[in-house]
């Protein structure tokens, strides 16, 4: 005889967006230095900071509180060049990303011409260090080798595991810390991918009427996987 299926409800999207504040930061080892020169600014070893690191480290996230904290213009990569008037010194600026395929070479010279004599800062983040960026333009090369470079590592297992509690709290649900170590183990290393989980986890417990137990999060995950695989074929 068939067993019953679980009981399946709709689940409402209440936009769970990632929060980007100060508060909602987890620190490191992976992170500490990059945090700390976020903390201290204005006072910075170089007018120009590129924040290093892979995808999902957090980057975004500490330029996001740099940019609140300092009202810092943001600008996009590809297109710098018609903004640079805009800076007269009162505003720092922010680029993520910089390391875009379409960066705009000629605007990211004349940027760090315009900040360095303004005297403000500008804040770059990128996932590689600026000497893979493949600069073409040799004025701009040179620019960027003067910049400080900060490094943010992979989240360890201190962050992933402290960005997943985060997580769920920030949705108000309680989860058990042997499930927080099985997905630590389980997920890849980035931010990114540990608000997907806590996302999908949140909805398959409110379709099946459950609480988040280690075997829902194994069966998610194998299902995440399995998308995967099949979205790769």
């Amino acid at each position: 005889m068939r067993e019953p299926e679980k009981p399946r409800q709709l689940p409402l999207d209440l936009g769970h967006t990632p929060g980007y504040s100060r508060d909602d930061l987890v620190v490191s080892q992976a992170n500490a230095q990059a945090v700390s020169l976020v903390d201290r600014w204005p006072d910075w070893p170089s007018p120009v900071v590129v924040l290093a690191g892979p995808a999902g480290s957090g980057k975004s996230h500490l330029a996001a509180i740099w940019r609140d904290a300092s009202h810092a213009l943001r600008l996009k990569a590809s297109d710098i060049e018609k903004h640079v008037a805009e800076i007269d010194g009162t505003r720092p600026v922010v680029i993520d990303d910089a390391d875009d395929r379409f960066l705009d070479e000629n605007g990211l010279f004349h940027l760090i011409n315009q900040v360095r004599a303004t005297g403000t800062q500008l804040l770059l983040t990128s996932r590689r260090f600026p000497a893979a960026w493949g600069v073409t333009l040799p004025d701009l090369a040179s620019r960027l080798k003067a910049a400080a470079t900060i490094e943010i590592d992979e989240p360890d297992d201190l962050l992933l595991a402290g960005v997943i509690t985060k997580l769920f709290a920030d949705r108000q649900i309680e989860v058990d810390q042997n499930v927080v170590q099985f997905l630590v183990r389980r997920i890849e290393r980035s931010l990114s991918t540990a608000i997907r989980v806590v996302d999908r986890l949140d909805r398959a417990a409110l379709e099946q009427k459950t609480r988040i137990t280690r075997a829902l999060a194994a069966e998610t995950l194998n299902a995440l996987d399995q998308g995967q695989a099949e979205f790769e074929i």
